[in-house]
């Protein structure tokens, strides 16, 4: 039997082809110089071959000089499951529509860049993604409701964009995710059914939403991270149960009034900021509450005692 070439390429000629394509839409920029036609694209930088089939699974293209827009052929590597384009500060144009023929991703990372247009109603029909990250973009229009349909999404980050609009009814019907909307423009309530699940990290600062938020906590609740500040929310925490597992709470900058519940104290809190409120009354002492500064606390109508003044 003749002994196989050593030489032998394991790179998938059509997944080649394709990177190549995907190369010379961005102008054959240095950060894939790597990528030429006569080396093994399985050992190209960026890239990662599945051992066992060496089709494509894996494109990563990061914090480089990199400009243009992601061309549709990014569609027709069909076993990709990771598709990342971060820190590419001169990335533009929008979310093309054929990573939706995508069907193995797992993992969606487009973050840091300049693109522009909607976020694509489309990454629901990617039934396998786990982690969606868009944040860092200049998207803009409203969250499509449908990513409510991505039943295996641990985590959402659509930060920092300039998304308007409200908030839509998301019914999770698998993994709860950890959901990211800071730093956009949306308005109205958060809707009612957010308050059936049960998340670990809620992002939700710096927009214009309002509303009574009570609901989203309880005692049955698992949450930990909670970030609601610079917002226009409205409500009494005395009448709130927070639960056991909340780690961080920051409420700063909202119309909320009443005063501070004595259950607080009970809290394991590596964070806590109140500020910029209507609150009233004395601080509870006990637990981890006067371990922080004045400025957790400040800027509200009435309440006092440490580690503000005394009452």
């Amino acid at each position: 039997m003749p002994t196989p070439s050593l030489s032998a390429e394991r790179c998938n000629p059509n997944d080649k082809k394709v990177l190549l394509q995907i190369k010379q839409s961005f102008g054959n920029p240095y950060l894939l110089a790597s990528w030429v036609p006569s080396n093994d694209c399985c050992d190209w930088y960026q890239v990662e071959c599945d051992p066992n089939t060496n089709r494509i699974i894996s494109l990563t293209i990061f914090a480089g000089n990199l400009s243009g827009q992601i061309s549709a052929a990014v569609g027709d590597l069909p076993y990709l499951q990771t598709l990342i384009f971060r820190k590419l500060s001169n990335l533009t144009g929008t979310i093309p529509s054929a990573i939706a023929k995508l069907t193995h991703l797992t993992t969606v990372r487009l973050s840091y860049t300049n693109l522009t247009g909607p976020v694509p109603a489309f990454f629901a029909q990617l039934k396998n993604l786990t982690f969606l990250d868009l944040s860092f973009n200049d998207l803009t229009g409203s969250i499509p409701p449908e990513l409510g349909q991505l039943t295996n999404l641990d985590a959402i980050h659509l930060d920092r964009n300039k998304l308007i609009g409200v908030i839509p009814e998301w019914i999770f019907t698998g993994t709860v995710p950890d959901i990211y909307l800071s730093h956009n423009q949306l308005t109205g309530a958060i809707p009612k059914s957010f308050g059936y699940y049960n998340y670990t990290t809620l992002d939700f600062s710096r927009n214009m939403l309002s509303g009574d938020l009570s609901f989203m906590f309880g005692s049955n609740k698992t949450v930990q991270i909670v970030d609601f500040s610079q917002n226009m929310f409205g409500f009494n925490p005395s009448n709130v149960v927070f639960p056991a597992s909340l780690t961080s709470l920051d409420l700063n900058h909202n119309k909320i009034f009443g005063s501070l519940p004595e259950e607080l104290t009970t809290l394991d809190f590596q964070y806590l900021n109140v500020s910029y409120n209507r609150l009233c009354g004395k601080i509870p002492v006990g637990g981890k509450l006067q371990s922080f500064d004045a400025t957790s606390y400040f800027h509200n109508q009435c309440l006092c005692g440490a580690p503000l003044p005394a009452c």
